[in-house]
């Protein structure tokens, strides 16, 4: 009996090393892509990519008949400084190796060039969520879980909602954060976060990581519980030619219709136009400027990030001159990346500027390292919208 009780015990305790030495690729790991146990992603033929202790990172791939292998991808080249893609390495096994960094703590996304060809990292598991051609993340880890990686906090809930719009005329679908201890007894405020060009609603979910940030940020007591509601604001396919002049009229009775009343007959919510607020990166933030600031009836909060318009003027001439903006308005964020300012974030300049010159209280905030992508928005909502939401 001693014996099999000592081999049962040897058993259990072998058991329960082999369950620890699995975390990788098991739990939702803030450390993804160390190689801690030497073991292939499933269905890769190489790993990759690999981070170590120091940051550095190395990409690999199997491809004894390609010509030439580069890294790409706006990002990645962003944060090595680098203009152009970087070229890989071929040993005599045909094995493709490239070693970069050490890089900044974050995620960030990246490509190969096969022979001219831009292909995700076949080898990584951790792939991009949207509605165009795909990219491949990468996860450099810090010295433990990041702002938008999954702690050991109250978490509230992600529920997927599917609709029919008699706006669009078909089904739509809709993702819905619930604060930790959601309960129906209280009525809660809703900010309603969009996406850009080409994401999916579940975008702010799985890029942006905006269900763990709200944890953390609730967790730490820098955010007043709400509901976060992300719907798809893609009404128009991208590239109509007339996509400009249909997805704001659209995107707007979509709101109208559509969208607030079914969160409105969901949730316990407030109803008011105080217990609202409109954000949104990219053309989501045109969105908000473009159709949220001409709706104050619906919403007193606003997040235009990474966006904007040069004609600002124009376009949002009813708002500026409103002499009863300021007092309309709780808040209103216009923020962008440092790695963008002088490209595509002269837009969001324009819209600061034009709000300086009309005297219209605003936060306008340049922060992070990124550009135009997830590392930015992510640092935005942490940093920015989601602690400034209803303080007042």
């Amino acid at each position: 009996m001693n014996r099999i009780y000592s081999q049962l015990i040897a058993l259990l305790l072998v058991g329960n090393h082999w369950v620890q030495a699995q975390q990788a690729h098991v739990n939702l790991d803030w450390n993804p892509q160390k190689n801690t146990q030497n073991l292939l992603p499933f269905g890769a033929s190489v790993i990759s990519p690999e981070v170590r202790d120091d940051r550095t990172v190395t990409f690999r791939l199997k491809a004894p008949d390609a010509k030439a292998v580069l890294l790409t991808g706006g990002p990645m080249l962003l944060a090595l400084t680098a203009k152009d893609p970087i070229p890989f390495q071929k040993s005599e096994d045909g094995l493709w190796s490239l070693t970069v960094g050490p890089l900044k703590p974050d995620m960030y996304v990246y490509k190969f060039i096969i022979d001219g060809v831009q292909v995700v990292d076949p080898n990584n598991t951790l792939t991009g969520f949207n509605d165009q051609p795909g990219y491949s993340n990468l996860v450099v880890q810090g010295d433990g879980p990041a702002y938008y990686d999954a702690k050991p906090v109250p978490h509230g809930a992600v529920t997927r909602h599917i609709y029919h719009s008699d706006v669009l005329n078909g089904e739509r679908e809709i993702y819905v954060y619930t604060p930790p201890g959601y309960t129906s007894k209280k009525k809660y405020p809703v900010l309603y976060l969009m996406g850009g060009s080409g994401e999916l609603a579940s975008g702010w979910a799985l890029d942006g990581r905006a269900n763990f940030i709200a944890d953390n940020l609730i967790a730490e007591g820098k955010m007043v519980p709400m509901l976060i509601a992300m719907p798809n604001n893609q009404v128009v396919h991208r590239s109509d030619p007339a996509h400009t002049e249909k997805t704001f009229p659209l995107l707007e009775e979509e709101l109208k219709k559509q969208i607030i009343p079914l969160i409105d007959k969901t949730y316990s919510t407030r109803t008011d136009r105080k217990g609202r607020a409109l954000a949104g990166l990219s053309m989501g933030g045109r969105h908000t400027q473009l159709v949220g600031l001409k709706n104050l009836d619906l919403f007193s909060a606003f997040g235009v990030l990474s966006a904007g318009d040069l004609e600002t003027e124009k376009v949002s001439a009813a708002f500026l001159n409103d002499p009863a903006a300021n007092r309309k308005v709780d808040y209103l964020l216009v923020g962008q990346g440092t790695g963008e300012v002088e490209t595509i974030g002269k837009r969001a300049v324009a819209l600061h500027e034009a709000l300086q010159k009309h005297n219209i209280k605003h936060d306008y905030y340049v922060g992070g390292e990124g550009a135009h992508d997830w590392g930015t928005w992510r640092h935005l909502l942490y940093y920015k919208l989601l602690p400034n939401l209803w303080r007042k």
